[in-house]
């Protein structure tokens, strides 16, 4: 499936993070990125909860790690940063959208990553953008 295709996911979709929002909130795009400090173009959310904790867990600001059952309102496609580039097809059911996206519940519990995990990925992230390779097809 290419990135132009409509897409029939139902969902349910998440989006990790660690901003404080509020049921009924909309996410918007041109707020500052969860990994970038830049505006970003797309709001992106996922159907798989794996996905969604490690947004949560590599949001770089906000005071603690959340993951949001969100609703998108419009269009949207696969994101092109890990579908077919990172992972054949979108094994990470990961998707973004120029749309508003609404927060519908948040998550109450759910089991993050150990911290071993979550050092691995940051390692890896670094090393990515030593090579000039983390980059954000926004």
């Amino acid at each position: 499936m290419d990135n132009q295709t409509t897409l029939t996911e139902n969902g349910p979709f998440f989006h990790g993070t660690k901003a404080e929002l509020q049921i009924g909130d909309f996410l918007v795009t041109q707020h500052h990125s969860n990994y970038q400090n830049k505006k970003s173009n797309h709001i992106y959310f996922t159907a798989t909860l794996d996905a969604a904790k490690w947004g949560a867990e590599l949001a770089v600001s906000g005071s603690r790690e959340r993951i949001y059952i969100v609703e998108p309102t419009g269009h949207f496609e696969n994101d092109p940063n890990v579908t077919d580039k990172r992972f054949p097809g979108n094994p990470t059911r990961s998707y973004r959208s120029k749309s508003p996206v609404k927060i519908i519940a948040e998550l109450g519990k759910w089991e993050r990553h150990s911290d071993d995990e979550i050092n691995h990925m940051l390692t890896a992230l670094q090393t990515l953008r030593e090579q000039g390779k983390a980059v954000i097809y926004d």
